[in-house]
């Protein structure tokens, strides 16, 4: 969410970064947050000024009533009661006009970063850099459930019977590969300097409101009928959630926390072949890294972090790519974005696996995240997230790019002591 003032003082520059996201149906939405503030701000004046009128005249009523001018007095009231009621339709009209102010303002994109690409939509992303060889086997790979299948690892059936499509069972070696990776994961975030903490997985409707848009959250999160919780997409949200009315002390930033947690995600929208399986599912699991920093920092712990997931995948050898996401493609809170997509050697293809953000101050000033520095002065933090890795998806670039040609899959060295030792998984029908 943007800072009113800095609203009101460059609406030209506000719609203009509207347009580049390509949501000039929102464009109106200035010009009217701009003239709701302004007669919220000329409302809370007259606000203000009956009160201290009220707060005056009563003061007299006490000389009155003390000097035994009853008659005065009672007259004196009068007015004081037409003042409470002047102040009744005016406390109302303020708080419509908050209310009105506060869903324009939180509708409102945050500003997009200089050097983000213009673009529609997700294909108009631009390559970064690649990372490590793709290659494409000479033997035909099957699709990634055919694989776990032929490792007795998997049972779909099963799991749509029990709560329908998007669920799956993970069985025997596949299932400890699905928690040695998140193990693996959990520890190569500690080395790397970060916190290890395991949030709550459900949040409060005020923590959803701060951390995502309102469209987003209709498309993900699942409502607790009767309870004010819901179900997290990703542990981002408890993480975010956790700052929220706070003050940090400027010494103790930045915080670089790294989360595990299931995820819960509706998963609206099309779903092709290459999105059937364990690819788009209603839950999963995640190793994900959240930072708590300066304002003038964040542009560097970006960088750090969409490398750390680089450096992730490329210890267990399997090439990716970095994906700077175009204006179009941004959610409304990031100002800026990149994704990391693996290799898929049968797809011979790169998807999605990972994504990095920087919200700069947009939740922080939702949740009223305040930092306050060696001055005093207060400020309001940056945050920002990304993904290390996300199991079941990873799964898929794992064992396509682990396979042989004898259908066996081979365990990197650094996942090894995480599989019990083993180097290799064998097709159950060769053991």
């Amino acid at each position: 969410m943007l800072d009113i003032r800095f609203v009101r003082e460059n609406p030209d520059l506000v719609k203009e970064n509207i347009k580049k996201k390509f949501q000039d149906h929102k464009l109106v939405l200035v010009d009217e947050v701009i003239e709701k503030d302004a007669q919220l701000r000329k409302t809370q004046q007259q606000a203000d000024e009956l009160r201290s009128r009220r707060k005056k005249i009563s003061k007299e009523i006490g000389k009155l009533m003390g000097q035994g001018k009853k008659d005065e007095a009672e007259e004196v009231k009068k007015e004081v009661a037409q003042i409470a009621e002047q102040l009744s339709e005016l406390e109302v009209a303020e708080e419509q006009l908050r209310e009105d102010v506060l869903k324009n303002m939180m509708t409102i994109p945050n500003i997009i970063a200089d050097d983000v690409p213009l673009g529609k939509d997700d294909s108009e992303n631009v390559e970064l850099q690649r990372y490590g060889e793709p290659v494409v086997p000479d033997f035909e790979i099957p699709y990634h459930t055919d694989i776990m299948e032929s490792l007795a690892g998997i049972d779909l059936d099963s799991a749509r019977r029990v709560a329908g499509n998007g669920f799956y069972y993970l069985i025997g070696d596949v299932a400890r590969l699905h928690s040695a990776i998140l193990s693996y994961a959990r520890d190569f975030m500690i080395d790397r300097g970060f916190t290890y903490v395991i949030p709550p997985y459900m949040i409060r409707s005020n923590v959803v409101n701060g951390v995502m848009s309102f469209a987003e959250m209709e498309g993900m999160m699942y409502k607790i009928e009767g309870e004010d919780l819901y179900l997290i997409g990703t542990s981002e949200h408890s993480m975010i959630g956790r700052f929220i009315d706070q003050i940090i002390d400027e010494k103790e930033l930045p915080y670089t926390l790294t989360s595990y947690s299931p995820c819960f995600r509706k998963e609206k929208g099309a779903h092709g072949l290459e999105e059937r399986g364990v690819y788009r599912i209603h839950q999963f699991e995640k190793q994900e890294m959240i930072v708590v920093c300066k304002p003038e920092e964040s542009a560097e712990w970006f960088v750090k972090l969409y490398n750390n997931t680089i450096d992730f995948f490329r210890t267990l050898d399997i090439p990716v790519r970095a994906l700077e996401c175009c204006s179009g493609d941004l959610a409304d809170l990031k100002t800026k974005s990149v994704d990391v997509e693996a290799w898929s050697p049968r797809q011979k293809k790169y998807f999605e696996v990972g994504s990095c953000s920087n919200l700069t101050d947009a939740q922080a000033r939702r949740l009223k995240i305040r930092v306050k520095g060696e001055n005093g002065e207060k400020y309001y933090a940056h945050t920002l997230n990304n993904t290390c890795v996300a199991p079941p998806r990873m799964l898929i670039a794992f064992l396509e790019n682990n396979l042989q040609e004898d259908g066996s899959v081979l365990i990197p060295e650094v996942l090894q002591p995480y599989m019990g030792g083993k180097k290799v998984l064998t097709p159950s029908n060769k053991k």
